[in-house]
């Protein structure tokens, strides 16, 4: 096993752990202060796509040398992340939750981006294989996730518009 490999394993895993955690309890309290979700019945197809990813990346990429040029890149787009999870705080989720009366996030990345988290996600989504040396494992999940994201980004756009027109 390449100690480096597995190192970046961890961390995506438990960085992907600890957002499901965060996810949990402001899902809870979107719900509780009156939020209504939208799109559930693509959630369990979300989760799965997801968790295949990262257990393809377990399997495949275990022994792989990293590229550092796509690590650095994938470094790069943590600090996005990190951005976006700031500027949603308690509305961060990964369900669609409106609440009525709330109003759009529009500062932060939200300012550039309508969804920046799903842009975050395209672009990772890719560039951990990448990072692995899995171009093949990269394109098919990043075909997936795009069709994911498609459906997805049209579920919120609905949701969104039907609370704040």
């Amino acid at each position: 096993m390449n100690t480096a490999a597995l190192v970046l394993l961890i961390f995506v895993t438990l960085q992907r752990l600890s957002e499901l955690v965060i996810a949990r309890r402001n899902t809870a309290a979107l719900l509780a202060s009156g939020g209504i979700e939208h799109g559930a019945n693509h959630y369990p197809v979300m989760v799965l796509l997801h968790a295949s990813w990262l257990a393809a990346l377990w399997w495949l990429g275990r022994e792989a040398v990293l590229n550092y040029g796509w690590l650095a890149a994938y470094g790069l787009l943590q600090f996005f992340r990190i951005w976006i999870l700031a500027t949603l705080g308690k509305r961060w989720t990964t369900r669609i939750i409106t609440v009525p009366g709330e109003v759009l996030v529009a500062e932060g990345p939200f300012k550039l981006l309508r969804h920046p988290n799903y842009a975050l996600v395209a672009f990772e989504v890719p560039i951990l294989p990448l990072v692995l040396g899995l171009w093949q494992l990269a394109l098919v999940f990043c075909l997936l996730n795009l069709a994911m994201l498609a459906w997805r980004i049209k579920v919120e756009n609905q949701a969104l518009y039907s609370v704040v027109g």
